[in-house]
């Protein structure tokens, strides 16, 4: 594991670069650039959902101002599979570099929903690579190479670059019966490791788990197994929307248990069209109903599949556990599944709605219904094997996967200098006979809030935080625009803080701390706006301390006026 300090000195080793701009330390907003003198290319433009301190706001995106920076030298986007963490920027990132991206068909349908709703259809180069094909971008040629995970039409890259070829296996797992295509490429990988591998970056996201990652085709059997344990029941069934081989299967047995199927939830609408349409989801006409016609079938002639796995507040399992779904009631009897496993930072919503659902009366099944779509440590160690690096990059996981991950590559024969663990923003330089860190680039995330890209910061961040846990106090007051003397106010109002009519007291005294406060603004002739507000809110911040413990935000509003 090699972890060296940034060289102020000329350290070009005239190789090729990686410069993770996210993904690394964290679970999503996967996006690695590789450079190499006048070309770079960008593996994957994913977005991160919101920790709970970050109120209000919607997804984080990667920073990508070094990208920006040197715009002339990107020559493309490429882009692994169609899950949100690899998909989810590209609206936004795209608004900013205009650039080509190259995908394979599923995931290419899946981008193409989200340029629609952002109007960049018509804007944005984009083009189709199957499997076994490349793409040249500058000076490095792309391979994308068949992959198993759980999403169709995954992909690994072999980058040929000037210093070598580079393998980037995206999201994986060696899954021998995959539920739709044909198992990983493994024959591919083997080929490649026998020309020389300069670079592996393998997912490391399942590392410290033993042993191998089960097949996707074994939930079809836990479905079957459900179905014909509930057949006198309805069945709601959530899952990532993205996650189209389980929404196979889920209709799979709904078509051997003879139920009809109903899609909820926006984004699941939108993916399953869109599989459908391109041939990944096979799913009869005769089966498929409207959410809306529900109420028209006996409860176990239904099944539905819906968003909602991780406990989002506004997906539509939630509203159904929250009772305030517009076409769902949650009734006892109702059998519902949760077929993935929480995202890191999800459990307590998932628990909430989970509890929520059986306060209604509903079986909740959560264990057994899910595997995972990563490669564990014994697949990790097959693709070592295959490819032989010399140097290991480990990617996509918090910082505990990636060293068990760096762990793996040394026990499979890579030198332990040349395990690189990198953070955001480094910037790795290697040649085929050395590699180190020789400097950083503005790296972090960016975020969303509605239309607002990257204008909510850390400090609007801190005032929500406050609001949320201590509330606000406004003072108001008039004052005369050439004396300066208060002509109306002050006039105090709460939101969040305390219920005034049983705090007339407390809020009496408060009135008067401002007043003190104004009376000293005129004692020493204070004019200037902002030292005047600076007062009045260290005098009422300091009562209210003493007085209550909390530490509302206090926002004087000075108003100008004539008598």
């Amino acid at each position: 594991m090699n972890r060296k300090k940034k060289n102020k000195e000329n350290t070009d080793l005239h190789g090729v670069r990686i410069i993770p701009i996210g993904g690394l330390g964290q679970i999503g907003m996967n996006m690695t650039a590789f450079e190499y003198e006048d070309s770079i290319i960008v593996v994957d433009c994913g977005m991160a959902f919101p920790d709970d301190d970050m109120l209000g706001i919607d997804c984080v995106i990667p920073d990508v101002t070094y990208l920006v920076q040197n715009s002339d030298k990107v020559k493309g986007i490429v882009i692994t599979h169609g899950h949100e963490d690899h998909i989810g920027a590209l609206p936004y990132i795209l608004k900013e570099l205009n650039v080509p991206v190259y995908a394979t068909k599923l995931t290419m349908g899946l981008i193409e929903y989200k340029l629609e709703e952002h109007g960049l259809t018509n804007v944005v180069r984009r083009k189709i690579i199957k499997h076994g094909q490349s793409v040249n971008l500058g000076c490095f040629r792309v391979e994308f190479i068949k992959t198993t995970h759980s999403i169709q039409d995954s992909s690994a890259f072999a980058i040929y670059t000037p210093a070598g070829i580079i393998v980037h296996t995206g999201d994986f797992k060696v899954d021998y019966t995959p539920v739709f295509g044909d198992p990983i490429d493994l024959q591919r990988f083997a080929e490649i490791g026998k020309k020389g591998v300069l670079a592996l970056l393998a997912d490391s996201t399942n590392a410290q788990k033993p042993g191998y990652t089960m097949s996707e085709s074994t939930v079809g059997h836990t479905f079957d197994t459900i179905f014909a344990d509930n057949t006198k029941r309805r069945i709601i069934v959530a899952t990532f929307a993205s996650n189209v081989d389980r929404v196979q299967q889920i209709i799979n047995s709904a078509k051997k248990f003879k139920r009809k199927v109903a899609i909820e939830g926006r984004s699941m609408v939108n993916v399953v069209n869109c599989a459908a349409e391109l041939g990944y989801i096979n799913i009869p006409k005769t089966m498929q109903i409207d959410i809306s016609e529900i109420k028209n079938y006996p409860p176990e002639k239904v099944v539905i599949i819906t968003t909602g796995s991780q406990g989002e507040a506004m997906a539509a399992l939630s509203r159904m556990a929250a009772a305030v779904h517009k076409k769902v009631q949650i009734v006892p009897g109702d059998v519902v599944i949760l077929s993935s496993n929480p995202i890191p930072g999800n459990e307590k919503s998932v628990s909430k709605v989970i509890n929520e659902l059986s306060v209604l009366g509903a079986k909740v099944l959560y264990q057994d219904t899910h595997v995972s779509g990563h490669a564990s440590a014994e697949e990790l160690k097959l693709m070592y094997a295959l490819t032989k690096p010399k140097f290991a990059v480990p990617v996509h996981g918090e910082y505990r996967h990636l060293m068990s991950h760096a762990e793996i590559a040394k026990a499979m024969g890579v030198d332990k200098d040349n395990v690189f663990i990198l953070k955001c923003g480094d910037v790795l330089e290697m040649n085929s006979e050395a590699a180190k860190i020789v400097g950083t680039v503005p790296s972090g995330g960016v975020f969303v809030d509605g239309l607002g890209v990257g204008d909510v910061g850390n400090v609007v961040l801190r005032d929500r935080q406050v609001l949320s846990e201590n509330g606000l106090i406004a003072v108001m007051l008039t004052i005369n625009r050439v004396t300066g003397e208060v002509i109306a106010g002050p006039e105090l109002l709460t939101r969040g803080f305390v219920y005034v009519k049983e705090a007339d007291n407390l809020m009496d005294q408060a009135y008067d701390v401002v007043c003190e406060a104004l009376e000293e603004i005129v004692r020493r002739r204070i004019s200037d706006r902002v030292k005047m507000k600076g007062l009045i809110r260290d005098a009422l911040s300091d009562f209210v301390w003493k007085k209550t413990k909390r530490n509302p935000m206090i926002l004087p509003v000075i108003m100008e006026g004539d008598d």
